[in-house]
């Protein structure tokens, strides 16, 4: 079976899934227990700052009967006594010696109260400390929190204060609430950062009930703003990892990044580690359905890379990166059409009503009988039948432009695909054309002569 061993920043553990730091990693008896069921690491819930939690903590967000799709929570650090969480943290590193025990840490921004608990953090014996610099709620107007990760400059220097004083590997928890993910990347490793994680919560209202007309959630009939996560953020996640594993500054400082950020099965997770992640960290998904999901995340990963011929996690890491691009370099010369498979279709139409309505206009309802049905068919008009059975959807291939949109409506798995076909188009990159033809860019006359060379129909 394939190592699922993994070496992140020399911090070493059975495999590459770990708690995030979050109410699953709030106690000793609770990360034990996670420990038996098989989790590589944790990262213990952040220690630092006196704080007081709230009631209705946590709001969740469901469509379609499916729950928690995403989860807001307006909870702060932990609010355990600092004593009782680093006794905690030493007895559980005693009993698992193999496993990564890593102790989220927030204070305030001067170096007297990092110094303080970072010496803490060493007499633990833990393996790591992760600097929490994403939390964008309570500990944010504190000015810790978010309020450090968002200012490079506070990034730095806080990093800096911890990495001039301590051996362990220092990891930098990035928050998404910023325009570039790279700026306080940079900043954390100018501040000597052994690693980076990411994503922390993404800042949010999670909704309004209708009936109350309450924010939820509600908090003795009020309302704030808190951290959005779960399996909703996941394409956020993985594009903030490939920002940073893309970045010339990220791949020069060595520096390895763990992924985090709506990972709930295996193949989540296999995304992350392919785009370049060391490690991953769930929160979630272990909220929801407890910690033996971990069970099935050990097995399917390890099943996956068997049957792919990956020997280790190094394997995975990165495989998929190179293909990341930036728009300018994608081929305009590349085609591909929707195809309906009849068997598979379930006359739903509402791959016709998103094409008709919403994008090409290029698929059309026909008839058992070979007749083409305008939208508001009835199968007789003025007693003659039109259509001698329910309609079934037909792309005109021809002027399908390939957007996909289809395909991603369609209920049925499989019923639509798009598949490559010819085209007569030269096969160049934005930036190659407009290097070329520069005129392109800026004139609506050169473009449509371009179009016009190619055989390009845009309808």
């Amino acid at each position: 079976m394939a190592d699922l061993s993994v070496n992140f920043a020399g911090i070493r553990a059975p495999n590459p899934f770990w708690l995030a730091s979050a109410p699953p990693t709030n106690s000793g008896a609770q990360i034990h227990r996670a420990f038996e069921h098989g989790w590589g690491g944790a990262v213990w819930k952040t220690i630092g700052a006196p704080v007081l939690n709230i009631s209705n903590r946590y709001g969740g967000l469901s469509i379609g009967g499916q729950r928690l799709l995403a989860i807001n929570n307006v909870e702060l650090i932990s609010d355990r006594p600092l004593d009782v969480n680093l006794r905690e943290i030493a007895e559980i590193k005693r009993l698992w010696p193999d496993r990564a025990v890593i102790v989220s840490a927030m204070v305030d921004a001067s170096p007297e109260a990092w110094r303080e608990i970072v010496m803490m953090i060493e007499d633990t014996g833990a393996d790591g400390i992760e600097l929490n610099y994403g939390c964008p709620q309570g500990m944010s107007e504190r000015g810790m929190g978010a309020a450090v990760g968002q200012v490079p400059e506070m990034c730095e220097l806080n990093t800096h204060w911890v990495t001039s004083i301590t051996k362990l590997p220092v990891i930098v928890k990035l928050t998404p609430n910023v325009t570039h993910i790279t700026e306080p990347a940079h900043a954390a490793i100018a501040g000597g950062a052994n690693a980076l994680s990411l994503i922390n919560t993404i800042n949010s209202v999670m909704s309004v009930d209708l009936d109350t007309l309450q924010i939820t959630p509600n908090i003795g009939g009020r309302g704030t703003h808190g951290g959005y996560a779960g399996p909703a953020v996941k394409p956020i996640a993985l594009n903030m990892l490939t920002e940073l594993l893309t970045d010339q500054g990220v791949l020069k400082s060595g520096v390895p990044v763990c992924g985090m950020g709506g990972i709930v099965t295996w193949k989540d997770a296999a995304e992350f580690l392919l785009l370049g992640a060391g490690a991953v960290q769930v929160c979630t998904a272990a909220m929801h359905y407890g910690y033996r999901i971990v069970e099935d995340m050990i097995d399917g990963l390890g099943n996956w890379m068997d049957d792919k011929g990956f020997a280790t996690i190094a394997d995975v890491s990165g495989r998929a990166l190179p293909q990341m691009s930036s728009f300018g370099q994608l081929d305009l010369g590349y085609q591909a059409v929707a195809r309906i498979d009849p068997d598979k279709c379930i006359q739903c139409n509402l791959c016709y009503v998103a094409c008709n309505d919403t994008a090409h206009q290029c698929i059309d309802l026909v008839a058992g009988n070979g007749v083409r049905v305008d939208p508001g068919y009835d199968v007789r008009v003025n007693g003659r039948a039109v259509a001698d059975t329910r309609p079934t959807p037909v792309v005109r291939e021809p002027e399908c432009v390939g957007c996909a949109l289809c395909a991603n409506v369609c209920p049925v798995d499989g019923c639509i695909t798009m598949v490559s076909v010819s085209s007569t188009q030269e096969n160049i990159s934005w930036d190659a054309l407009t290097a070329q033809r520069p005129e392109i860019a800026s004139s609506w006359d050169a473009m449509m002569a371009y179009r016009k060379e190619q055989g390009i129909d845009i309808h």
